[in-house]
C-alpha cells in the first residue's frame, strides 16, 4: 500500500497471530479455486495494521495479485457519488425533502405499479413525489433491471428502451429522462428496493454543479481525496494492473466473464454510473475510508463538515431493511441493519447475526468486493476480489468475524 506504512498489529489493539487468520483464509479460497486471488487491508486508528494479498489478478495472463491491482468496484461507487451530491447539499443546492422534479421535471407526477396482466402494467398516482432522500436511501420506488423481480424491471431491460447504466451509449441525461417515465415499484419512502438511485443522484450532481457528473466527482472528490487510481476507465498506462473479473462455473471452477485485455473499461465511455461505474485500487479505497472516519476530512483536506458525515452515517429508514421489506439481499441478512444516506448502517448485531458494532457503516460491489468503517473502534476494512455475482460465497460474512475477532484491546 503506498498510501500508509504497516505497523505491528499490536500498537493499534490487534493480535498479529489473530489476524494471520485473514491471510490463512484468503489462502484457502485461492488454494481452492473458487477465488483467482484477493487483497484484503485492515486499518485501526489511522494505521495500516493488515495488507495481504493472494492468488492471481489474471489466471489466463498468469499475473499475480499485487497491492497496486485495479478492481471494478461497481456499487461500492455510490458512497463516493453519495459524497458528490452532498457536498453540493452543505453548499445550500437542496433540501433532502426537496423533491428532485425541480431538477429533473420528467420525474414529476410519478405513477406506482399496481399489478396488471397480459403484459399490459396498471399504475396508481404516487402519494408523493422522490425526494433526494428517498435516492440516497433507496426508498425511492426504483428499482434495477437485473432483480427480475416484477413486470417494472422488463421495462428496465428492454433492448429498445431500457436503462442500464454500465452499457448504455447515450447520454446520463438520456437514461434518466427515459427512467422518469417508467412506473416505480412501491411508494415514495415506504419500502427498500435497491436500484438505480443513485445513477440519478450521478445525473443531480451533473445538472445542480452544472459540470459533467466524471467530471466532478473527479475533481471535487477523487483528486482531493488522493484517489489516483480511481477513474470510470483504466487508462493505457495501467492496463497492466487491470484485474480480471470471473464467475462460478460448473464445479465452482472459474469462468472469465470480462477479460482486462478486452474490456469495455479500457477507455472512457458515454455513460459515467454513478451507482457501480468506478475502477479503484485498495489503497485509495482507504484513503476514502479514512476521509470518512475523520467525519470528512483527509490529510488537511476537508470535503464534507463533521455533522453532515454524522447524517450520512446514521439509520434513515423506519427500523431496519427486514422491517422495510428487504430481508436479504446479496448474501447478508438485513435483520438489525439500518441504511444511511450512501450506506448500510448496523442498528443491532444481535439481530443481525453477525460481529459488529452499532454505528458502523458499510457497502459492497457486485464483484464480491466490499468495505466498512467503525466509529466506535476506529476501524476499517477493505475486501477486494473479483468474483460475480457477490452471492456466490459467503467471504464478506467470514472476514467480518476473522477482523473482529482479531481485536485484543
Amino acid at each position: 500500500m503506498d498510501t500508509l506504512p504497516l505497523v505491528a498489529p499490536e500498537q493499534v489493539g490487534l493480535s498479529a497471530a489473530r489476524l494471520d487468520r485473514v491471510r490463512k483464509w484468503m489462502n484457502g479460497w485461492v488454494d481452492s479455486g473458487r477465488l483467482a486471488g484477493m487483497v484484503t487491508v485492515v486499518m485501526r486508528r489511522g494505521e495500516l495494521a493488515f495488507a495481504e494479498t493472494a492468488g492471481k489478478a489474471d489466471v489466463e495472463r498468469n499475473r499475480p495479485m499485487r497491492p497496486d491491482t485495479i478492481f471494478r468496484i461497481y456499487s461500492m461507487t455510490k458512497p463516493l457519488t453519495s459524497t458528490a451530491i452532498m457536498m453540493l447539499y452543505e453548499k445550500g443546492r437542496f433540501q433532502l425533502d426537496d423533491p428532485i422534479s425541480k431538477f429533473i421535471p420528467a420525474f414529476a407526477n410519478p405513477r406506482v405499479y399496481a399489478g396488471g396482466s397480459r403484459g399490459k402494467i396498471d399504475s396508481v398516482p404516487a402519494e408523493r413525489e422522490i425526494t433526494f432522500r428517498d435516492l440516497l436511501t433507496h426508498t425511492s420506488g426504483l428499482t434495477y433491471g437485473f432483480m427480475e423481480s416484477n413486470p417494472v424491471d422488463a421495462l428496465y431491460r428492454s433492448k429498445t428502451n431500457g436503462v442500464d447504466f454500465q452499457t448504455a451509449t447515450t447520454s446520463l441525461k438520456d437514461l434518466v429522462e427515459r427512467l422518469g417515465t417508467f412506473p416505480l415499484i412501491a411508494q415514495p419512502g415506504k419500502a427498500w428496493n435497491y436500484s438505480v438511485a443513485t445513477d440519478v443522484l450521478g445525473y443531480l450532481v451533473e445538472v445542480i454543479s452544472g459540470q459533467p457528473f466524471q467530471t466532478y466527482l473527479k475533481e471535487k472528490v477523487l483528486a482531493p481525496l488522493g484517489m489516483v487510481d480511481t477513474d470510470f476507465h483504466v487508462p493505457a498506462d495501467k492496463h497492466e494492473r487491470f484485474a480480471a473479473n470471473y464467475q462460478a462455473g460448473p464445479g465452482g471452477n472459474l469462468e472469465l466473464i470480462d477479460d482486462p485485455g478486452k474490456s469495455r473499461y479500457l477507455a472512457p465511455r458515454a455513460v459515467n454510473s454513478g451507482g457501480g461505474g468506478l475502477v479503484s485500487t485498495a489503497a485509495d479505497y482507504l484513503r476514502f475510508c479514512r476521509f470518512m472516519l475523520n467525519k470528512g476530512e483527509l490529510d488537511g483536506t476537508r470535503l464534507l463538515g463533521r455533522k453532515t458525515v454524522e447524517l450520512m452515517t446514521m439509520n434513515h429508514l423506519k427500523g431496519d431493511m427486514a422491517d422495510m421489506g428487504m430481508p436479504r439481499f446479496s448474501e447478508s441478512t438485513y435483520y438489525g441493519v439500518g441504511f444511511g444516506l450512501g450506506f448500510s448502517v448496523m442498528i443491532d448485531p444481535a439481530k443481525a447475526h453477525i460481529l459488529g458494532t452499532p454505528g458502523e457503516y458499510a457497502w459492497g460491489g457486485a464483484a464480491s468486493t466490499a468495505f466498512w468503517c467503525d466509529p466506535a473502534e476506529d476501524m476499517a476494512v477493505v475486501l477486494l476480489t473479483q468474483l460475480m455475482p457477490s452471492s456466490t460465497y459467503p467471504i464478506r460474512r467470514e472476514l467480518r468475524v476473522l477482523t473482529y475477532q482479531a481485536i485484543v484491546d
